[in-house]
């Protein structure tokens, strides 16, 4: 990850990932974005919950681990479509703990961090925790814009908007 300083020069867009189709949406669209500026990039943020089970230290290790490894494992997929879809080489980061602490403390860390951008599900039920907080009762106070690309675009209709 980036260092805390970023001298005025990088810009990255910071997509929160996971294996929905309404991310991918958005790590395209945060990609484009990226590709069209200079010293622009894009990050990923994969942040994996804290194994619940305690009752034997080795046993929570190897579930730590095993969600690293399925977290690199999403990374090194998605990074090989931003890198098929614009030439562009990703960061990755991956943190473990509550999804929304981790996001903005990520953001408050790296002033690399230009724009966040989320996916949105097309699925009823309101938005997820993320759009709901970044987009909603953070917005007026994020030192940042957020983005959020709704799950319902089609790549066609991302690659126009970007």
């Amino acid at each position: 990850m980036s260092g805390p300083s970023d001298g005025g020069k990088a810009r990255n867009f910071l997509v929160v990932v996971d294996d929905t189709p309404e991310c991918r949406l958005a790590l395209r669209f945060a990609a484009r974005r990226a590709r069209s500026m200079e010293d622009g990039g894009v990050m990923l943020l994969r942040v994996t919950e804290p194994p619940d089970f305690q009752h034997w230290m080795g046993v929570g290790e190897l579930m730590r681990e095993e969600a690293r490894e399925e977290a690199e494992a999403l990374l090194t997929d998605l990074a090989h479509q931003v890198q098929r879809d614009t030439g562009m080489t990703p960061q990755f980061v991956i943190r473990e703990g509550d999804l929304v602490e981790q996001v903005a403390g990520v953001i408050e860390e790296d002033l690399t961090i230009r724009i966040l951008v989320l996916g949105a599900s097309p699925e009823s039920g309101g938005p997820g925790p993320l759009v709901r907080f970044f987009a909603g009762d953070r917005a007026g106070s994020m030192r940042i814009p957020v983005t959020v690309v709704p799950g319902t675009l089609t790549t066609d209709q991302v690659d126009m908007l970007s």
